[in-house]
């Protein structure tokens, strides 16, 4: 499979080497917009492209990807005020788009088991939750990716909670996520559920990147489809043999 990597931070560094582990050649590279269009004909050749740009690049990204008919798998986040528009654009040029929040396999059974628990602490009703987040000094949107998606299982769950706020200090009716920023760390999310009487944490720790295999698992995944796709997509399709 022929990739084009956008972003050639960290995030780009890793999945290049999977993508050579698993035998895929990396047909170009891209930082910025004006390396698109100086390698516009090479880029048009690939079979998929994996996108971990920067937040303020990633809409001219996205719609370049619709436009030239390649499909993309991103990981980049702080776009997602405007994923309605996302959605209607891939829609109306009838591409295909892959998104998640995070690409390691770790980190969406994270998901899972914490949708799980909102579940049953919001029946119980007197459970409160928050979440924090630790990241190297690198990154450069707060809340991560990940905070906000465990976010939106809680509130999912929880009649009583309605938004997250980047702050301890909330109102009623608000989720509190706390971002720091620390060294190098690679990432860290713990989701607490107190109440009077007891308190239920879960937690991920990444110990390095390669752990996030899974978007070159995504760039296959989409590789001639069509549509608009997230982690859920995916997670039903690699599940599939074990049924």
């Amino acid at each position: 499979m022929n990739i084009v990597i956008s972003g050639y931070g960290r995030m780009g560094h890793e999945v290049e080497k999977i993508a050579h582990q698993r035998m895929h050649e990396v047909i170009a590279i891209t930082d910025n917009m004006t390396d698109w269009m100086e390698k516009e004909d090479i880029i048009k050749t690939a079979d998929v492209v994996i996108d971990f740009s920067l937040p303020e690049s990633a809409l001219d990204v996205f719609r370049t990807c619709f436009e030239w008919g390649i499909p993309i798998a991103t990981g980049t986040t702080g776009w997602y005020k405007n994923i309605n528009m996302v959605r209607e654009k891939c829609e109306d040029k009838d591409a295909c788009f892959f998104y998640s929040h995070n690409f390691s396999m770790g980190v969406n059974i994270f998901f899972k088991a914490n949708r799980l628990i909102a579940k049953l602490t919001a029946a119980m009703g007197n459970y409160k939750p928050s979440i924090g987040e630790t990241h190297h000094i690198h990154k450069l949107d707060a809340p991560s990716g990940t905070a906000i998606k465990a976010a939106e299982g809680i509130i999912d769950e929880y009649d009583n909670i309605t938004k997250w706020k980047n702050s301890g200090d909330i109102n009623a009716g608000q989720l509190a996520i706390i971002s720091k920023r620390e060294g190098e760390v690679i990432g860290e999310h713990i989701v607490n559920y107190s109440s009077e009487v007891d308190e239920i944490n879960i937690s991920h720790r990444a110990k390095n990147r390669s752990g996030f295999a899974l978007a070159v698992i995504a760039a296959e995944f989409i590789k001639g489809k069509t549509g608009f796709f997230t982690m859920d997509s995916l997670f039903e399709e690699l599940m599939r043999p074990v049924r």
